[in-house]
C-alpha cells in the first residue's frame, strides 16, 4: 500500500479575456508548476475547467504531505508571493477549497 498524498485545492473565477493565459500559467507545465518543482516533495498539478460556469477553474496541487507544502512556502516565500501578485490581474476571485488527502484504493 502506498502512502496517502496531500492535495491543496483552489477555486478561481477568471476574467474572460484572461482565460487562455490563466490556463497556461496555472497548468501542469506553467510557471506555478515550475516553481513548485523546485521541491522534491511536489507531485504535480491538475487544472480543471467547469463546463457549466464559464471562467470557473479548480487547481489541485499534489504534494507528499501538508507539511511539505508548508516547508516549500516558507523556503520560497518571496518567489511565491511575487508570482501570486503577478497573477492577481487574471482573476475576479479565488478561494482555498481545502486541504485533502488521497485515500487508499
Amino acid at each position: 500500500m502506498t502512502e496517502p498524498h496531500y492535495l491543496a485545492i483552489w477555486e478561481f473565477h477568471v476574467k474572460t479575456e484572461c482565460a487562455s493565459e490563466f490556463e497556461r500559467v496555472y497548468g501542469s507545465h506553467g510557471p506555478w508548476a515550475q516553481l513548485f518543482r523546485r521541491s522534491p516533495e511536489y507531485l504535480g498539478t491538475e487544472l480543471v475547467r467547469d463546463l457549466s460556469r464559464a471562467g470557473r477553474y479548480l487547481t489541485m496541487d499534489r504534494w507528499t504531505s501538508h507539511e511539505a507544502l508548508g516547508h516549500f512556502k516558507r523556503q520560497f516565500a518571496e518567489e511565491y508571493a511575487a508570482l501570486d501578485k503577478e497573477c492577481e490581474r487574471m482573476t475576479q476571485a479565488e478561494a482555498m477549497i481545502g486541504d485533502f488527502e488521497l485515500t487508499a484504493p
